[in-house]
């Protein structure tokens, strides 16, 4: 089987090395399934851009994970290295739109993908780190990528900005109570999920530790916020990911 690509950037190393473990074992990829690329240090180091034609010839499909950058962001607020961020992955998915590559995006997924398609993201709908629970939609029941998924599930959760419209070529596959676009696929393809699919309680609790300091929550809560996030039952995500290396494996 070709190996999936999974999309970083993070600046930490110990937190990027964490997404691609717990990717890895949420997602059932097996050794040499799952291959890593740091594209903030990419272009960070100066390094030529990939070829996203080449790249993904190469691969079954993209993982995009989350990023400690909001895509809503003013422009003027941005770094040098977010514009270029942003900007690669702008012509990653025109690449992966153009040749119909399968993609998913996780959090930062959905403000990569959205814009890219014409949503609007803003502020409007953010949700402090934490667990909550999720619907499945008609649609949703329908795709592949939720088999297995029950009516509602709970799932990780922590975001600046969200989906605040979809185009109407948007299907809306999984939805929320403070946050209504939780899971949305474009074309046939080519999804993305507000909520964590390839984050495990181990995962976030580190990450909250980490970021603790970077607005997802009020650091003066975090104990009781840590006690709520491991009482929490959270299986039915990792179906989401695990079906799509099923899925797209080839």
């Amino acid at each position: 089987m070709l190996p999936f690509l999974l999309i970083q950037t993070r600046a930490d190393d110990a937190v990027a090395a964490d997404e691609v473990r717990s990717t890895t074992e949420l997602g059932g990829f097996d050794a040499g399934e799952l291959t890593a690329l740091r594209l903030d240090r990419v272009l960070a180091a100066g390094e030529r851009a990939p070829d996203w034609a080449e790249v993904l010839a190469g691969h079954s499909g993209v993982i995009v994970g989350g990023s400690p950058f909001n895509s809503s962001d003013p422009d003027e607020l941005k770094s040098d290295l977010q514009v270029a961020v942003e900007a690669e992955l702008g012509r990653l998915l025109d690449t992966v739109l153009d040749r119909d590559v399968p993609f998913l995006g996780a959090c930062y997924g959905v403000g990569t993908l959205g814009l890219h398609q014409g949503a609007r993201v803003d502020s409007t709908y953010g949700e402090p780190a934490g667990a909550v629970t999720l619907r499945v939609t008609e649609a949703g029941r329908q795709d592949p990528l939720l088999a297995g998924v029950g009516p509602r599930f709970t799932a990780f959760v922590g975001h600046k900005e969200a989906i605040r419209t979809l185009p109407d070529h948007a299907e809306v596959l999984v939805a929320g109570e403070a946050c209504p676009v939780q899971m949305f696929r474009i074309g046939t393809h080519q999804y993305a999920t507000q909520f964590h699919p390839e984050l495990d309680l181990h995962g976030l609790l580190y990450r909250l530790e980490i970021y603790a300091d970077h607005g997802y929550y009020d650091p003066a809560e975090a104990q009781d916020l840590f006690a709520r996030v491991r009482a929490a039952t959270v299986t039915e995500p990792r179906k989401v990911l695990a079906n799509f290396r099923r899925r797209y494996g080839r």
